[in-house]
């Protein structure tokens, strides 16, 4: 419980953080009327999105699993995500607009050092922000505050272009660069959208664990098993922080049934140590069973 509050404030935190930042980065674009910063600020508001997304998806993954789903809320956090990526694509159409009209009709930005300075400083902000969502969501596998902390990473790294940008026009007296500055900005941000989209798809689409976690549960499943013969149809999928894993044990068709439930017992113990937040369901079959595939005990 002490963790879900956690999570949830740090949710609720993002939120407040990206109200600032967003602040930040309008009060740099109204100081210099620069286009790429213009187009820095629209991503921040999708930063704003995706924390009120995040903070909505987190607290409805809290909720306990009921009759009508009995498997828990944990999705919810990838339709966040999901939104999160759309959002994040719909700023880059918004900037490359933008980019293209002022592209036309091109205009030195004003006030260089106090607008880089607003920019710089929001920055900051958000570089140590989503240096924590993604430690800590990603210890508690939570899909929404890393997507969060993704798009910020995206944030800082198309600011540091920007402000980098900017210094070039000022340096060169060339207007046309901030347009087209705002141009590669929104070109970073779609594909920053496609990877948030890419990436939670597979979490709806019950995607397996990674490699290196199925090779620990096999190896756990296989060292673990004394007095089964053979576990085999392992499967495994993902769902917010929650690891499900499925697979059927054959025993001696003479064993009783509380000797097996003994053995499924030890081997479930096994595996909440070795991977957290697990839901297991084994599947007892008697000896004729075998398929002589997967991990064979004895």
């Amino acid at each position: 419980m002490a963790i879900n509050n956690r999570t949830l404030a740090i949710a609720a935190a993002s939120l407040a953080i990206g109200l600032v930042v967003l602040g930040l980065k309008f009060l740099a674009w109204y100081l210099t009327g620069s286009i790429a910063l213009y187009s820095d600020a629209l991503e921040s508001i999708v930063n704003v999105v995706t924390a009120v997304l995040a903070l909505i998806a987190v607290r409805l993954a809290q909720r306990p699993a009921d009759a009508s789903l009995p498997y828990g809320y944990h999705k919810a956090e990838y339709f966040s995500a999901v939104l999160v990526g759309v959002m994040i694509i719909v700023a880059a159409i918004l900037i490359l607009r933008e980019a293209y009209f002022g592209f036309l009709e091109p205009q030195l930005p004003d006030a260089p050092v106090e607008g880089l300075a607003v920019s710089i400083f929001a920055t900051l902000i958000n570089v140590g922000w989503a240096q924590y969502l993604r430690r800590y969501g990603t210890r508690v596998r939570s899909p929404a505050l890393i997507a969060d902390a993704k798009h910020l990473v995206t944030d800082v790294i198309s600011t540091i272009g920007v402000i980098v940008g900017l210094v070039l026009v000022y340096a060169t007296g060339i207007a046309a660069l901030d347009s087209i500055l705002a141009a590669l900005v929104a070109l970073n941000i779609l594909w920053s959208g496609w990877g948030v989209i890419r990436e939670s798809v597979g979490g709806l689409m019950d995607v397996a664990v990674p490699p290196e976690t199925q090779k620990t549960i096999r190896e756990v499943i296989a060292q673990n098993a004394d007095g089964a013969i053979e576990a085999h149809d392992i499967r495994t999928r993902q769902a917010g922080k929650l690891t499900f894993i499925d697979f059927h044990l054959v025993v001696p068709g003479a064993m009783s049934v509380e000797a097996a439930h003994t053995i499924c017992d030890g081997i479930e113990a096994k595996l909440r140590e070795a991977v957290s937040d697990l839901q297991i369901t084994i599947h007892v079959e008697p000896e004729n069973k075998a398929k002589h595939a997967g991990i064979v005990v004895i």
